[in-house]
């Protein structure tokens, strides 16, 4: 009986999974797949799944009567928890805190990208013009970060070795290192209008859907560019097209949406100011790497029975 289930991605295949646990844990009994559908047929024998949040559904989880124990190999796992199929007693992890690196990269793609226009230099070579023009820097400015967890904790350091100033703003405010200071959420509209780059980074919930809206908005600087690497549901993308077609901030980069993949008639493809990226904030070439030492540590207490001693334990 196939008591683990790994249920491989592109950036995190069962090949390589496979390897790395041989390794680590020879004696451990597992199936490892390539995608959902590739799962399917092992559902019903597993007692724990490994996956990609979005590799999990109800016909997947529907299928295994005897699981106890999911681990996300992503932070987020709001769409594994609305599963109708997963029971009460089933043990959700994640693997919070490994995202850093990557997610701060991706936001400084973005905050470098916007403030020097390079889709501008892009056009140019296209067209082997050669222009030049003042080129505005990250040292001196201040960064707002909506969301002080642990991705935060690793950006803001990194915006300081920048020259940048920065803020946080979080619904349990504290003094943090690498933020000049932390407000709380209700000050949100001060924060934003202090920043030269509002970045988002809050989980979603009931609390942050449309957190960033047209009040929040239009507290920014003319100036000001938005970059959101939270989730869609965090940002009111209308008003932020109406923001940016009124030139009531500078332009936004955007890594998640509402609805993704983002559809091809999507306005925000086409919008002058706007950088998108394919929500590849997550993600890098090392990923399994990064997320195997969180799995590990769970997998060796899920097969001491364990459970409660996992890391990163989701409350239900």
């Amino acid at each position: 009986m196939a008591r683990v289930l790994y249920i491989g991605a592109p950036e995190a295949s069962a090949a390589e999974f496979s390897a790395l646990a041989h390794a680590a844990l020879p004696q451990l009994a597992f199936t490892a797949v390539d995608g959902s559908a590739a799962a399917l047929p092992h559902a019903a024998d597993c007692e724990a799944m490994i996956g990609h949040h979005f590799q999990f559904d109800d016909a997947l989880v529907g299928r295994a009567p005897h699981l106890r124990w999911v681990q996300s190999l992503t932070t987020g796992t709001d769409q594994i928890l609305k599963l109708a199929t997963l029971g009460a007693n089933v043990t959700v992890t994640s693997t919070r805190g490994m995202h850093g690196p990557q997610m701060s990269e991706l936001v400084f793609l973005h905050m470098l990208a916007l403030a020097r226009d390079f889709p501008r230099m892009q056009r140019n070579q296209a067209a082997a013009t050669w222009e030049r023009w003042p080129q505005p820097l990250l040292w001196g400015k201040t960064a707002v970060i909506v969301g002080v967890g642990a991705i935060a904790e690793a950006l803001a350091p990194r915006c300081k070795a920048f020259g940048m100033t920065v803020h946080g703003v979080s619904g349990s405010p504290r003094s943090i290192a690498g933020f000049d200071h932390v407000h709380a959420r209700s000050q949100l509209a001060q924060a934003a209008a202090l920043a030269d780059f509002l970045i988002l980074i809050v989980p979603l919930s009931a609390e942050t859907e449309n957190l960033i809206d047209a009040r929040i908005i239009g507290a920014m600087k003319p100036s000001a560019y938005l970059v959101n690497a939270a989730r869609g549901g965090v940002l009111d993308e209308t008003a932020l097209l109406t923001a940016l077609r009124t030139k009531r901030i500078a332009g936004a980069g955007l890594d998640v949406f509402r609805q993704q993949p983002l559809p091809p008639d999507s306005p925000l493809w086409r919008e002058p100011a706007v950088i998108v990226t394919p929500l590849v904030g997550g993600m890098s070439d090392i990923y399994l790497q990064q997320a195997f030492p969180t799995v590990e540590a769970n997998l060796r207490c899920f097969t001491e029975g364990r459970l409660a001693d996992m890391h990163n334990i989701v409350s239900r």
